[in-house]
């Protein structure tokens, strides 16, 4: 017995009719009519009372047409969920990520993942960047977004470039260089700068140690911060200026000015990280989104 004997007798029972139900199968009707002799010699009774315009079930085919009509919702709802895994529907994908740096990449993202899978979930998680890399290699996370590390941390994972952004100077709008054109590093060495908080953000005051040996000097970090929000307020009120990628000026509207660095300093490379062995088809096409809704040149690394 197979599935196409019970839909072809569920079609037949409910149109009482060989003819109808070939119609509606789109099958031939010696075909419907084989197949359900078929079942009826297999099951060893009859199914259908026949007449000359009709057939009608027996008992024992009522018996069968309830039995028959579970069996066959089961095997579409097996079908269901077996292709909602698959495919991204009803998974749910813990993503860690770092706003300001991936406000212009994610939200694009987040729509087409799901426009394209509604029964999935992707769950965002604000976090440092060691952070990240802890729960990546536990597996509280599947992906990680961040300002790429350097190569021997992220050994044993897989890495996406996402996008380059050059670093600017963020600054008060009411600050004395806030009309400049650009600025240079030697006049930010002069400045008290406020940063990120070492611990949790090591590689963003690596960079800030290369960016200022070009010009031999040494940043001067006052303040040190465990977010973009607090880090946006404090130069908001005038307590320094800020090192930090270009694409903020998506989150900070006109509370800070965002004045390029001349000449050209470093930029950011913003990558998503995973582990090989965690790729789901799922996490496979939300990094294919994030990628494709990415203006910036990309590519893929093994480490």
């Amino acid at each position: 017995m197979e599935l196409r004997h019970l839909r072809y007798f569920v079609a037949v029972a409910a149109a009482e009719n060989v003819s109808r139900a070939a119609l509606q199968l789109h099958v031939s009707q010696p075909g419907i009519s084989r197949q359900i002799r078929d079942l009826e010699a297999e099951l060893g009774f009859q199914l259908f009372e026949r007449t000359p315009k009709s057939l009608r079930l027996t008992a024992a085919g009522k018996v069968f047409m309830v039995e028959a009509q579970a069996v066959l919702r089961h095997v579409e709802a097996a079908v269901k969920s077996a292709h909602a895994v698959a495919h991204g529907g009803g998974s749910e994908i813990h993503v860690g990520y770092a706003p300001s740096l991936t406000v212009q990449i994610l939200p694009p993202a987040l729509r087409a993942f799901q426009a394209e899978f509604p029964g999935g979930r992707v769950a965002l998680h604000d976090l440092s960047t060691e952070e990240m890399l802890g729960q990546l290699r536990n597996g509280q996370l599947q992906v990680a977004l961040l300002v790429r590390p350097k190569r021997a941390i992220m050994r044993g994972l897989k890495v996406q470039e996402l996008a380059r952004y050059p670093m600017c100077v963020a600054i008060a709008p009411t600050h004395d260089l806030a009309r400049a054109t650009s600025i240079s590093l030697q006049t930010i060495a002069r400045e008290p700068i406020i940063g990120y908080r070492r611990a949790d953000y090591p590689e963003y005051h690596a960079d800030l140690a290369v960016m200022f040996a070009k010009v031999k000097s040494r940043p001067r970090v006052t303040e040190e911060h465990d977010g973009v929000t607090s880090l946006v307020a404090a130069v908001e009120a005038g307590r320094g200026l800020a090192l930090v990628p270009s694409c903020l000026s998506c989150m900070v509207g006109a509370r800070l000015k965002l004045i390029p660095l001349r000449p050209f300093v470093t930029e950011i490379i913003v990558a998503a990280v995973w582990k090989p062995e965690a790729l789901t088809p799922a996490l496979e096409r939300f990094i294919s989104l994030l990628r494709s809704n990415s203006k910036h040149r990309v590519k893929l690394h093994n480490v």
